[in-house]
Parts: C-alpha cells; structure tokens; sequence
C-alpha cells in the first residue's frame, strides 16, 4: 500500500514538473522570439539607413537618420503575447517614408491567429463565444480579441474582400485555371449557398485564387457571370487548359467566353462517380484499374488501359462504364502538356486540398450566420492559403505552353529541319 502511494506521489510530483517546465518553455520561446524579432527589426533599419547613406542635404548631413524609437506595442502570437519596440526613422526625403516589411504599421496580431478566427466561424462559434474560445488555444494573456473587435476584423475583411472582388486583371495570365463549386450550410437560414471557385496558375508557377463566387454548381448562368466579370476586369488572354468536375455548369460557360480553352475532367471526382456505381466488393481493383489508366506514361497505353476497363467491367457495370466513356477525350487531354504538370493538371487538387479542412469543419455544424459572413470567411482562409501554395514542378516549361509549342505524351515534340 505504502508502495503504491509513493509511486502515486512520484506521478503527481512528475506532472507538477512537466506543467512547470512547459510554462518554462513556452516562457523561453516567447523571449526568444521576442529577442529575434527586435534584432531582426534592427538589423532591417540599419540596412535602411546603410543603403542611403550617400544621401545628404545642402548642408552635408545625411536624409535618412535613426530616429529613436515608436512607442513599445504588444503584438499577439501563438505563443502569447510579444512586447517589442520598433526603431524609428527619419527619411526626409521627399514623397518617401521607410515602412517595415518585418512588422507592418498597426500590425497587433500575426496571420495565424488572424487564420484562426475565420476557421473557428465556419466552426460556427458565435461572436460572442469567439473570445473564450481564442482565449483556450491562446492562453489566458490573450489580448484586443473582445466581441466588438472580432465583430470589427469581420466587417473589415468583408470590405477587402468587395474590393478584391474588383480589382484589375489586365496585367494576369492564368496558364492553368481549376474550377469547383463548393456547398456550405447557413446558420440563419435553411439554404445551401454553393461558392464556386476559381485558382489560377500564372506564367512563373504560382498559384492564386481567382475568383470566389456565390451561385450554383450546376448553372451555366452562374458560371457565365463569373467568366465574364473577369474578362471585364482585364483579364484578355484565355488559359491554355481549365480542369473541373465534368458536373459543372462551368463547361458549358467556358465555351461561350473563352471556346478556345482546352478541357481537362478531373480524374478525383471521375473515379468517385465511376466507383459509386460498381458493387462494393469490386471497388478496390476497379480503383487501381482507374489509376492505371491516368498514371500510364504514354497515351497509347492509358488508352489500352481504358479499353481493358470497359471490356472487363461493361456487361456488369454499365453505368459506371457509360460514365467513365463519355468523357474520354477530355480525361486524357493532359498528355497534350508537359509531364512535369501531369500531376497538377489531372485534378482539381489545388481547389480540393484548400477547402476539404473547411467542408470538414461545416460537415457537422451550420457555419456561419450568413451567406456573405460566409463568402467572407472561405475567401479569407482561401487567400490566406495561397500564401504557402507551391510552385508547379517543372514550371519554366509554362513559357513554352504560353507559347503554343506542341506536346506529345508530356514531351515537346521534335520538329524536323526545314
């Protein structure tokens, strides 16, 4: 008995431990960071200053001079919060003011937490409960997140969102362009808003959202207006091969706005609706019968691939067969690109990776209050998500898609000497 009250007194004592050292950490970490980021925003004026410093005046005095310090403010991270005090500089050089890239003028909160706060709305956590609920993943110390400024960050990001909406495109090029429509559920309300989607590829790899629009998966008109409130914001150029859901009303738009486009069905939601009409049993070695056919390294062979497919599964599976068929042109269209872009290009993957951690957060609850609260929440995150996109792989051979050049089984074709 005595034995097992020491081990018990030695259990307590080694928890008591671990939340002490833990506070201890998360104490240090702050410091650390604390420490990083004021000699980062050091070093970043001194090179400010450096790089002007054969700028002077009439009199012989330099233009661009440190100039103490801003007033300290406490910037909220997810590590607590963070006192620092920004160098000050005096440019008096006329129309310029240094503005730091590190630290943002009125920055109080770094971009996770401002992630956080749209993810936790299409949670469908209230207003009211948002500051007890930052206050769980964030500490007790969590500062300037009351309800009225949370209800303050909201209206601002609606209004960034209206001008992004708006803004001009004339000087854009989306090489690839990916398409989906997206349902999500309305707390005040019993209709299912559908926000279709649009990510883009531009000439140098990156990708970005394009538009996100509230309408109707399936409707051509809803579509239309989305094609064509670009194109009537500048962007002139069609994109070389859009990818979606054969279901979209998107298709049927892009043949009146940009007919010139090459289309490519995704191969994810394909093989979905292939499989929900087979049997179960067979599911599993239709499946891997499916990537043979797109992950085949010519065409030729996706194509024997396919045939092998309709021949084993026709007679029992019609209609699985009847839907893998009649798309079978525009689910190969890829092999027309470079192979580096093959596993880009065969799906709508940019589109669905983004925004299946949001369909999964409103899966069991009403999200937001809103339809435009929740317009506004999606294009937050998804912009937000942008920013740690990748690069497509192999993406200076972009410049030879732009520029017509012709691929056969993802390599450029050899043309013979004249």
């Amino acid at each position: 008995m005595k034995t097992n009250q020491n081990e018990s007194t030695t259990e307590l004592e080694s928890m008591a431990a671990s939340v002490i050292c833990g506070t201890e950490l998360e104490q240090i970490a702050r410091e650390g960071a604390q420490k990083m980021l004021q000699v980062a925003l050091q070093l970043e004026v001194e090179q400010y200053i450096e790089q002007h410093a054969g700028q002077r005046d009439h009199e012989g005095k330099r233009v661009v001079v440190r100039n103490g310090s801003l007033p300290e403010r406490q910037l909220q991270t997810g590590l607590g919060p963070i006192s620092v005090r920004q160098p000050r500089v005096n440019d008096r050089r006329e129309g310029k003011q240094f503005s730091s890239a590190i630290l943002p003028p009125y920055l109080r909160r770094v971009a996770s937490i401002e992630n956080l706060i749209p993810a936790l709305y299409l949670k469908g956590v209230s207003t009211n409960e948002m500051g007890r609920a930052l206050e769980s993943i964030l500490g007790p110390k969590a500062a300037g997140l009351s309800p009225a400024n949370i209800t303050r960050l909201k209206e601002t990001w609606q209004k960034e969102r209206k001008a992004w909406e708006t803004r001009d495109l004339s000087d854009k090029h989306y090489v690839y362009l990916w398409a989906d429509g997206i349902y999500f559920k309305v707390r005040l309300g019993d209709d299912r808003p559908c926000l279709l989607v649009l990510v883009g590829s531009l000439p140098d790899g990156t990708k970005e959202v394009v538009a996100v629009y509230d309408g109707e998966r399936e409707s051509k008109l809803s579509w239309i207006e989305v094609l064509r409130d670009l194109k009537k914001r500048g962007l002139k150029q069609a994109p070389k091969l859009a990818i979606g859901d054969g279901a979209l009303g998107f298709w049927a738009a892009l043949d009146e706005v940009f007919p010139e486009t090459k289309r490519q069905r995704c191969w994810v939601h394909k093989t979905a609706n292939v499989l929900d009409k087979m049997a179960k049993k067979v599911q599993p070695s239709a499946k891997k019968k499916l990537h043979d056919i797109y992950l085949a390294p010519r065409r030729v062979d996706a194509e024997e691939a396919f045939d092998g497919f309709i021949a084993l599964y026709g007679k029992k599976f019609p209609k699985a067969c009847d839907c893998l068929q009649k798309d079978r042109d525009v689910l190969l269209s890829f092999y027309d690109f470079p192979a580096e872009h093959w596993s880009h290009v065969r799906s709508t993957n940019p589109i669905e990776s983004t925004f299946a951690t949001v369909r999964h957060r409103t899966r069991q609850t009403k999200g937001c209050g809103s339809r435009e609260a929740t317009l506004t929440m999606v294009w937050k995150l998804a912009i937000e998500a942008q920013r740690s996109w990748r690069r497509l792989n192999g993406y200076r051979q972009l410049e030879k898609v732009i520029a017509g050049v012709v691929f056969e089984d993802g390599e450029e074709r050899e043309t013979e000497a004249a």
